[in-house]
């Protein structure tokens, strides 16, 4: 029984026939068009291509946004003009299959819980490191929502009052301090103050610019400035899980995104901030940590699985 995956990202659209094991059968990418209309044509096409070979029951399409209980209606997004958008009835009457729609951190993270690095636990939180910070809760083995359809948004959590400022119109969201983008902003102070700061100084004088790769290899050949810009950010992720730990108590917290390519770089300073922020720690079971196991795969994974499990 195959299923359709689409994962629409910023840049790019990545599509796939997934069985019910999770594999994907096939796969195909399209940029992302910025006319909304432009982009439901790309989405239809891609799955009537898709399903030539292959007998497809249903569609699952993933995107960053607000998506509403019943999976069918963009309430919001950040990066395409979907405002209150009924996208499960306009795919399902171009397409002739029943679709479902769900935010893409949502998708990753299931997709993670079954086929991925939580597929032995039943609660489990998963965190994406990259632009921003994208979160997914699954509790007794089902994907919560909330009363709306748009809870698990773990990035936009409040870490600190009158903190930075966030795209999201507020201020102080985590995603400000355990991003990708968190992480390049450290490297740059670091490189500003000098000291340990040398080699990343440096590397900005010859590039003009720190990336995140760039600092994941000064990371990994022991750079003491980018080791520290790392241990601001994980520690930030580390004290946040503490928090979300007391809440609702995962058994595996699992961490995606490019930063999780650092694998125990990151997950080192996360423990120990994790601990140290863990209300009773020493006398309470505590969660284990893992890196995500599916790449950027997971969102169409996901969404696939999710059209079929839930539908």
């Amino acid at each position: 029984m195959f299923r359709v995956g689409i994962d629409i990202g910023g840049t790019k659209i990545a599509g796939g026939v997934v069985d019910e094991t999770g594999r994907i059968i096939e796969k195909v990418r399209v940029d992302t068009p910025t006319d909304t209309v432009e982009l439901a044509d790309a989405v239809v096409n891609m799955v009537r291509h898709l399903s030539l070979h292959h007998e497809v029951v249903a569609t699952g399409v993933a995107a960053a946004g607000f998506i509403d209980r019943d999976r069918a209606t963009v309430i919001h997004a950040p990066n395409i003009a979907w405002r209150n958008e009924p996208l499960k009835a306009i795919f399902e009457s171009r397409l002739g299959m029943p679709v479902a729609i769900e935010n893409d951190a949502n998708a990753a993270g299931w997709a993670e819980f079954r086929y991925g690095a939580g597929r032995d636990v039943d609660h489990m939180m998963m965190l994406t490191m990259g632009t921003g910070v994208g979160g997914a809760v699954i509790l007794d083995g089902k994907l919560y929502r909330g009363g709306h359809g748009i809870g698990g948004e773990l990035g936009h959590v409040r870490f600190t009052r009158d903190g930075l400022p966030c795209g999201c119109g507020q201020n102080g969201c985590l995603e400000q301090y355990a991003s990708g983008r968190a992480l390049q902003r450290e490297a740059n102070s670091i490189a500003v103050a000098g000291g340990i700061g040398a080699g990343l100084a440096a590397l900005r004088a010859e590039k003009g610019t720190i990336s995140g790769p760039a600092i994941s290899r000064l990371v990994l050949a022991g750079d003491e400035g980018a080791v520290e810009a790392l241990r601001r950010v994980a520690t930030a992720l580390g004290e946040a899980c503490g928090g979300f730990q007391a809440a609702l108590d995962p058994e595996l917290f699992v961490i995606g995104g490019g930063v999780a390519q650092l694998g125990e770089d990151l997950l080192g300073p996360v423990r120990l901030a994790y601990e140290t922020s863990l209300p009773g720690y020493g006398d309470r079971p505590v969660a284990e940590f893992a890196i995500a196991q599916l790449g950027n795969d997971a969102g169409l994974i996901g969404a696939a699985d999710l059209a079929v499990v839930e539908a």
